[in-house]
């Protein structure tokens, strides 16, 4: 589940990241949904179908329903695609910060009246080949989706998430479980301190903890005061301890009802079946009137200004902790047109070197990069606009609302350049055409805010309707002017927001716990500590309980396919550079992408590689500006992607690939202006302009530390492997703490002759024709035109051969231990062991080991009981890495005792039963099974060198894998063998 999902990550432009084609013939099936059962009126199932249209230019057809009986809304998106997706969502506004929404959202998860088990959905998780699954809680509404491929697994997944949103148990202890509780750290000793304890809630202390969340939620309460949005629809753990389960269960009466429910289908699985089997389980409700929620502010008289204080990153300069922003109320969710243009002005204003709010906040170095919340938010009933920084100075306060000001003047009386609109509108194009596997999905979330707050959804699908609209109206007159001047300059709905650090944060933070602590536990009578204790011990039976869940629907080891699906790949070399082709249906695009060996980098210009291959793509040529080149890639490519490569040799762990990885896709009419633009990035690049690298490096220390609070059981993970395997210690160079470290340090320099000079020895040796490889996906009738540009591109190229590796010293894994000290009030862990190559045997039976103990063992004792958010085993199958991690996590000690009691579990329980085996092998088939997008067909084999025969093995070897495989392999690679963890946070002990 998602961590109170964070509106803005739901508030995505429509504009930019438009939908894309699947790649499938449709006219037949759609012939079905055009029919005249389809038709406005027409009752179907306990439905009434509302309306039925055809977009032509996502090539698919949206139906709408309503329930006759209880007013639940139905959205049918039919589309030929297998990959079907199913999701129910309700409206669930708070009415304060306790969290309930999110908290019900784990709870529903908790058993319900069909799956009487403790967990169905962690346990479906593995008794599924679905390609998605999850919930989450967004500001006003919570949703609950799953895709899958397969018939009965979807027909499975349906059951249990209907059964669950709609008779869940609730019980008090899974409330206690997921929410909060009191209990004694230890819950066998009563002489142990009682402290709060519960999964939602140590989530939440990890959430606000992220430096971005923090300063976008509380922007949102003081922008939306007296409405639903001025709460935390997660939670805010200083009132999270407020919630009772008897709130939990009144919420869940009132809001998780099918007259406040909207429901989603999408694929090509027939909607019949889905409508009759929904309404026979709403048969037996009675329509009821959703309680309402203030949704509209009233409008500010006049700007308002806040400032509050934030936590230290330890990492960052200390004078340039400072985050602020400028944020305006705009338009209703149903207008959706003035949505539409807002969305492409914010676009205009903030996205790109050419953009005018990056010229004038981030390239002269106001701020390292934007705030959190910069750009359109249409995730709220009337929606908002934000610009700001972070990483300023704290006097530059003034100086940046004046250069909001400045800019947002100046385009009302300037215009925005033609140019950025016409390659916005190239954007919309290929994003129509450009295949993603997980369309389906994607779209439901970029519909589901606006359509719980009151807009046609099939509206918001209707892109070449908004475009031909938005070309008459800038035809007609000032379109982008008259917006700003309308919603920003004219708008005395206006929020200056400040957060400035204070080093005393985490103290009040902890005492605000310590205080509310005590508030509980003072009053508490011989008779409250006893049931504490009794509850304690009963959550600790029911955690320990070993369950029959035969109710249960699941697949079978049968239901997965015994043969890998492979991609008929052909391949030639062009001007000595080799090249792999997949020819195949691109519905108009060419997909590149380009590997760059760079044998020999020594460990300080690693450290700087990925430095180098952001600054191809930011600080411009000898002849161009960035700006001038940004807007080319725009107008003629989907983006230039250049990043450093890593790939472990997959017949030993000990030998690796580096180098740098560059990619692009553009319509096939644009091949040649995307070739030149590639070879322009990679041979002109002018790495002497301190002043772009200068922002380059700010902005990118800023990036790595904001990133460590939501993701640090990854850094922990890097870096605890970094000292095991060659490519682990290139991981952590390239991405792990050492890199956020050094990135910080960097930033603080004044002279940066010496990055410059680095950067340009890479460059000497990065993209050579004697150390490159190519690989094309494109349609049949393109690879001519294609081969030809591609010599052109490769002939420009440096045709020196690669100069003789340098004499590097050997890696010799060491066995060591690290800590980040860091105020997040909460931690994250990590511990690494070494494996086999991905060719090795022993590969698929730690895979399946991996799979158990998180399943049946890891995820009782860090979750369930500990109260971390998360946590468990995997095992890398190509860089050869066993290892544990913990999310979000109150005891770090406590989980690294359980990493090796996990092994001491696994050989001393009896044998694994079939059935843990299949459901081992299901998650991790349901993994590699999943859909793929066409440019992402056959790369495995080009970028890690894995030809479909050792797939095939691979896939052998996991089906065969017995209990005596997996017990054998644990006790060899994993007791009293030598491991490296690592711990974030702020609890060493």
């Amino acid at each position: 589940m998602l961590a109170a999902a964070r509106a803005a990550s739901l508030r995505a432009s429509f504009a930019r990241s438009s939908p894309p084609a699947f790649r499938y013939s449709q006219r037949a099936f759609l012939a079905t949904t055009t029919s005249e059962s389809w038709k406005p009126g027409k009752s179907v199932h306990g439905y009434t179908v509302l309306e039925t249209r055809h977009v032509k230019e996502l090539e698919l057809d949206a139906i709408r329903l309503k329930h006759d009986k209880t007013g639940a809304e139905h959205l049918h998106i039919a589309r030929d695609d297998s990959n079907n997706v199913f999701g129910v969502g309700f409206a669930t506004p708070p009415d304060n910060s306790a969290g309930v929404p999110h908290i019900l959202e784990h709870t529903t998860l908790c058993g319900s009246r069909s799956f009487p088990v403790r967990d169905p959905f962690f346990k479906m998780l593995n008794r599924s080949m679905a390609t998605f699954m999850n919930a989450y809680t967004a500001s006003d509404y919570t949703l609950y989706p799953f895709s899958t491929t397969n018939p009965v697994d979807y027909q499975n997944l349906r059951n249990v998430y209907m059964d669950a949103a709609f008779f869940p148990h609730l019980r008090e202890l899974d409330f206690k479980q997921e929410g909060w509780r009191l209990e004694h750290e230890n819950p066998n000793d009563k002489n142990s301190p009682i402290i709060f304890k519960g999964i939602v809630y140590n989530e939440m202390k990890g959430q606000m903890a992220d430096a971005g969340y923090l300063f976008w939620s509380k922007m949102q309460q003081y922008m939306f005061p007296g409405t639903t949005y001025a709460h935390n629809s997660g939670g805010d753990p200083s009132n999270i301890t407020d919630l009772t389960h008897e709130e939990l269960v009144h919420f869940h009466k009132t809001h998780y009802h099918p007259s406040n429910a909207k429901f989603y289908t999408y694929g090509n699985f027939p909607l019949e079946d889905s409508l009759q089997f929904i309404n026979s389980k709403l048969q037996e409700f009675s329509p009821i009137t959703p309680p309402l929620a203030e949704k509209i502010v009233k409008p500010f008289e006049s700007p308002r200004r806040v400032s509050l204080t934030c936590p230290v990153d330890p990492m960052a300069s200390p004078d340039k902790q400072t985050k602020m922003s400028v944020s305006f109320l705009t338009n209703k969710a149903t207008d959706t047109f003035d949505g539409f243009g807002l969305r492409i002005l914010s676009d205009l204003l903030t996205d790109g070197h050419a953009s005018p709010m990056y010229k004038a906040l981030i390239e002269s170095n106001l701020g390292s990069e934007y705030s959190a919340n910069t750009g359109y938010d249409g995730s709220t009933m009337v929606s908002s606009m934000s610009f700001g920084v972070q990483g300023m100075k704290q006097d530059d306060i003034a100086k940046v609302e004046e250069t909001v000001m400045s800019v947002l003047n100046q385009v009302k009386e300037e215009g925005v350049d033609p140019k950025r609109i016409e390659a916005i509108v190239h954007q919309m194009e290929l994003g129509q055409k450009h295949k993603t596997s997980f369309f389906g999905m994607s779209l439901m979330q970029g519909l589901s805010s606006g359509w719980f707050n009151g807009c046609n959804p099939v509206d918001l699908l209707e892109l070449n309707k908004n475009i031909e609209r938005l070309k008459a109206e800038i035809e007609a007159g000032p379109f982008f002017q008259n917006l700003v001047s309308k919603y920003l300059l004219s708008n005395p709905h206006k929020l200056v927001f400040t957060m400035t650090p204070s080093p005393d944060y985490g103290a009040e933070v902890a005492a605000n716990e310590t205080t509310r602590l005590m508030g509980k536990t003072s009053v508490l009578t011989k008779a409250d500590h006893e049931a504490i204790y009794e509850q304690g011990q009963a959550l600790l039976k029911n955690q320990e309980q070993v369950e029959d869940v035969s109710c249960l629907p699941t697949l079978k080891v049968e239901d997965i396919s015994k043969k890998t699906k492979t991609f008929a790949l052909e391949h030639s070399a062009i001007n000595s550079v080799p090249v792999q082709w997949r020819p195949t249906s691109t519905n108009g695009i060419t997909y590149f992408r380009g590997i760059s060996v760079i044998p020999g980098l020594t460990s300080e210009l690693r450290q700087y590689l990925p430095l180098f291959t952001d600054s191809l793509t930011s600080l411009g040529t000898h002849t161009r500006a960035m700006s001038e080149i940004d807007d080319e890639i725009r107008l003629h490519t989907g983006g230039i992607r250049v990043a450093p490569f890593l790939s472990t040799n997959h017949s030993s762990i000990d030998r690796t690939e580096e180098g740098v990885s560059f990619s692009s896709y553009c319509l096939d009419r644009n091949q040649d202006r995307m070739y030149d633009l590639l070879g322009s990035l990679v041979r002109e690049t002018n790495f002497d302009n301190v002043d772009k690298l200068r922002t380059l490096i700010q902005g990118n220390a800023s990036a790595l530390s904001n990133s460590v609070a939501d993701s640090g059981h990854v850094f922990a993970r890097t870096n605890a492997g970094s000292r095991l395997t060659p490519a682990g210690n290139a991981s952590e160079l390239y991405g792990g703490m050492t890199q956020v470290q050094f990135m910080n340090a960097l930033s603080q320099k004044e002279d940066l002759s010496e990055v410059s000079q680095r950067l340009k020895e890479i460059a000497e040796l990065a993209i050579k024709r004697s150390s490159l490889r190519l690989a094309l996906t494109c349609g049949e009738d393109q690879m001519a035109r294609n081969e030809n540009v591609v010599g052109q591109f490769v002939s420009r190229l440096d045709a020196r051969p690669m100069d003789a590796p340098s004499q590097q010293i050997a890696f010799v894994a060491t066995f060591e231990n690290s800590f980040f000290a860091l105020p997040y009030g909460i931690n994250f862990t990590a511990k690494c062991l070494r494996g086999v190559p991905y060719t090795h045997e022993d590969g698929a039976k730690l895979q399946i080991l991996a799979s158990l103990m998180s399943n049946l063992y890891l995820h009782r004792e860090i979750r369930e009981k500990n109260g971390a958010y998360g946590g468990g085993a995997g095992y890398s199958p190509t860089g050869g890495l066993f290892s544990f991690y913990s999310y979000r996590d109150p005891s770090p000690q406590k989980t690294l005792t359980t990493y090796q009691d996990s092994v001491r579990w696994a050989l001393d329980r009896s044998d694994f039963t079939e059935q843990e085996l299949a459901e081992a092998k299901l998650s991790l088939f349901q993994r590699m099974d999943a859909p793929v997008s066409a440019a992402e067909e056959g790369m495995i084999v080009f970028t890690e060198g894995i030809t479909d025969e050792m797939r095939q093995t691979r896939r052998e070897q996991l089906l065969k894998v017995t209990s005596a495989d997996v017990k054998e392999v644990a006790g060899r690679y994993l007791l009293d063998q030598p491991f490296s963890h690592c711990i974030l946070g702020d609890n060493k002990e």
